[in-house]
């Protein structure tokens, strides 16, 4: 629903169903975007070749309870662009 960040870390905002568990969607996630990251930019590919991955292994996940949605998205837009 939305996605930002800054240089270290990313910020999701995301709808899955309930049935999912949350690390099974945190690696799918890294997965996914770490192959298309890796065809998009070279640049990707020869810096992390040694390490093998893109992500670190952890992940924070949060909840915003009642929060209004357009809160949680107008505090992602105001994070710095992922670099």
């Amino acid at each position: 629903m939305e996605v930002n960040g800054e240089a270290d870390h990313v910020h999701l905002l995301v709808n899955f169903p309930p049935k999912i568990a949350v690390p099974k969607l945190v690696n799918s996630l890294k997965g996914v975007s770490s192959r298309r990251l890796r065809q998009e930019l070279d640049d990707l590919t020869r810096h992390y070749w040694r390490a093998n991955k893109l992500w670190s292994g952890s992940y924070f996940a949060g909840t915003v309870g009642g929060a209004p949605l357009s809160g949680v998205k107008q505090y992602i837009e105001q994070q710095s662009r992922p670099m």
